[in-house]
């Protein structure tokens, strides 16, 4: 499959990818720190990081279990540098070895964090959200991230939620957002910086994430399966590279998505092919922008049965080591 040019930022596979980014003022008071962005699924966590970071480092869609790895999205201004760190969705109704390995990515992750934001949806809080607050590390200060603010446009209704969340926790901080438009994330950026350590940048100011750019085509695969499938299909799918190489600009892309059922390999495939090509060449498109060059994907839908519930498998594909 092929396309025409994108404009975007490049990097190599196995490096960082970069981005726009300003530099500290000589002889400012520089802070770098991690902040871990913790929260049910479904709150806007992926949505928040992008938008905090202001580039596509993790897929989204509806769907619980979109993010299944720990993501690394990285903010560099003029006086600080905040290393965010995405994590999936704790499960606390579900179980099996993969939602197993999700939450233990997630306890993982707050390790050695400085800053954890706890991210709830504006007008709920519930026994999963208390859930995810429970694993919040003490001694490390956490601020509250009310999202999805616009939707509650009721101030007094806001007013007694807000009052109402921060009695579930010594806050730092609470801050409302809206990571759809972008509303008070200037405001909570301030906020996170002042949290964190004064210490040396941790990455380069033009870096955006640790991950490469093998991961992430995998990533902009899968994501546009979890919104061209149904319900039943995406939590027993993953999606692996089995070739990258790179010429030039142009990158040779070979993708497998792996299923565990024929049934949902048919599913996937889709009538004489077409749902298929849908997601590659919606994938193609956004790892063009992404990548800046052109892309050429070919697919594949292979059967695992089981992959899922096996530890061997879930390694052999890339989650045990989170």
């Amino acid at each position: 499959m092929t396309a025409s040019k994108a404009e975007g930022a490049a990097a190599a596979p196995g490096r960082a990818t970069k981005g726009a980014a300003s530099r500290a003022v000589p002889g400012s008071r520089f802070r770098c720190g991690l902040a871990a962005i913790v929260g049910r699924p479904n709150v806007g966590k992926s949505t928040l990081i992008n938008r905090l970071v202001g580039q596509k480092v993790s897929i989204t869609s509806s769907k619980p279990q979109t993010t299944r790895h720990r993501i690394v999205g990285i903010l560099t201004t003029g006086d600080a540098q905040i290393v965010f760190v995405d994590t999936p969705g704790f499960q606390t109704r579900k179980g099996g070895a993969l939602n197993r390995v999700l939450n233990r990515a997630v306890r993982t992750a707050l390790e050695g964090v400085d800053l954890v934001l706890f991210v709830v949806e504006a007008g709920r809080l519930g026994t999963a959200d208390r859930g995810v607050l429970a694993l919040v590390p003490k001694p490390v200060p956490a601020i509250l991230v009310v999202n999805k603010a616009d939707t509650l446009a009721d101030p007094a209704r806001m007013l007694h939620f807000l009052e109402r969340a921060a009695r579930e926790y010594d806050f730092a901080e609470v801050v409302p957002v809206s990571a759809r438009t972008g509303r008070q994330i200037p405001e909570l950026v301030r906020v996170i910086a002042r949290h964190l350590p004064e210490q040396p940048a941790l990455y380069g100011a033009d870096e955006v994430t640790d991950r490469s750019e093998r991961f992430l085509a995998a990533e902009l695969v899968r994501e546009k399966l979890f919104r061209s499938v149904g319900e039943e299909v995406p939590y027993g799918a993953t999606v692996v590279i089995d070739r990258f190489v790179q010429e030039g600009r142009l990158r040779r892309i070979h993708a497998s998505i792996v299923v565990e059922k024929a049934g949902q390999k048919a599913i996937v495939i889709g009538h004489g092919g077409e749902k298929l090509k849908a997601i590659a060449s919606a994938a193609r498109r956004d790892m063009e922008a992404l990548f800046g060059g052109k892309v050429f994907l070919e697919m594949w839908v292979r059967v695992r049965k089981g992959w899922s519930e096996s530890a061997a498998e879930l390694r052999r594909l890339g989650y045990e080591h989170e």
